[in-house]
């Protein structure tokens, strides 16, 4: 196992994040570093999906994200001011009020994935990687690699619920994950006890749900379908069993029709969901800043369903069985899985759910 111990002052670089344990089972916590520990609780060391480990004497000042969801988290814990720059911004008005107007103040260094030169040349000291290692696309060139990190002074991390899914060795059933990046973001910036406040917050809601609906037989749950309709219509993406839509789905008492898909996403035929005949779609469309524009492309959804030779006679579609859900409070990591959660067992489950 390599190791990734740095000195100097961690500059903001904003995306995802690393917690300790692999992105397989239980996920786990930052650890604390040998040695005495400052006021913020540092040294702290996270690990990535390899497990190698990566060391933070003290919190980072200048963060780069690698998108939204990561930007999203770091606004949460108050440290928006520490971010320097991101990449996939969230588009305006699609962030509660509460923090769109600080997302609006950062940087954007791409519109997609940052380019590898401007992300080495952005003087972060931190960057928080939502994709693990993928390529940059777009002509845009490779990813760093970890000496090139190194040399810009640059530590890497990740939001390992998403960056590592498709290394998990098991289904993700829980939200265990997500809380664990919260948890380990929290620890390296230094807002360790806000971290465990929006922790406690998601468990309550989502234990609500449980108490409500766990014991439901897996074979009387309803099953349901994620309908990325951004994704495109011509071939459906399926969420797999390693995404964290499927742990969103598990804990509001439904089944995820795509459950024995092991990976993340999939591209499948509309014959393998017609197959599966789904009792509910969620109507997954990404947020487009304004309340109007976001039923206008639900809208669009749902007629497509409806008005489709291959999915009209489906029994959600016929039976007028939809959730209205944007796909980034599914999909993507974040504090608002659990209301996500919440949502899907009030529509699923009414009167059992408060």
């Amino acid at each position: 196992m390599r190791s990734r111990v740095w000195g100097g002052t961690a500059a903001a670089v904003l995306g995802a994040l690393l917690v300790a344990g692999c992105g397989g089972d239980g996920g786990g916590t930052a650890n604390r570093a040998a040695g005495g520990a400052d006021a913020a609780g540092h040294p702290v060391t996270v690990t990535d999906c390899q497990g190698a480990r990566t060391t933070f004497r003290k919190p980072p000042e200048k963060i780069v994200t690698s998108n939204a969801a990561a930007l999203e988290l770091l606004l949460r814990l108050g440290v928006g001011d520490k971010v320097i720059g991101t990449g996939f911004p969230p588009g305006k008005g699609t962030l509660p009020a509460g923090l769109d107007a600080q997302a609006q103040q950062v940087k954007v260094l791409s519109k997609t994935v940052i380019p590898k030169e401007k992300l080495l040349g952005s003087g972060a000291g931190l960057y928080i990687d939502t994709f693990a290692a993928m390529k940059m696309g777009g002509g845009m060139g490779d990813a760093p690699t970890d000496k090139e990190f190194e040399a810009a002074g640059i530590k890497h991390i990740y939001l390992k619920s998403t960056a590592c899914a498709a290394r998990r060795s098991s289904p993700m059933t829980d939200l265990s994950a997500v809380e664990d990046d919260i948890t380990a973001l929290g620890k390296v910036t230094g807002t360790g006890a806000r971290a465990e406040e929006l922790v406690r917050g998601m468990r309550k809601k989502v234990d609500a749900v449980q108490k409500a609906v766990g014991s439901t037989p897996e074979r009387k749950r309803p099953t349901y379908f994620l309908f990325d309709y951004d994704a495109g219509t011509k071939q459906p993406t399926a969420v797999c069993n390693r995404q964290v839509a499927n742990a969103v789905i598990t804990r509001a008492g439904a089944r995820n029709i795509f459950a024995d898909c092991d990976g993340a996403f999939k591209k499948v035929g509309w014959e393998d969901v017609i197959s599966r005949n789904p009792d509910w779609i969620q109507l997954a469309v990404r947020n487009r800043g304004s309340e109007a524009a976001d039923e206008k492309a639900f809208d669009e959804a749902r007629e497509w369903l409806e008005t489709n030779s291959a999915t009209k006679g489906l029994t959600a579609v016929e039976k007028g069985r939809f959730l209205r859900i944007h796909s980034e409070r599914t999909t993507i990591a974040g504090v608002t899985n659990a209301d996500t959660v919440e949502k899907i067992a009030k529509t699923l489950h009414p009167g059992k759910v408060d």
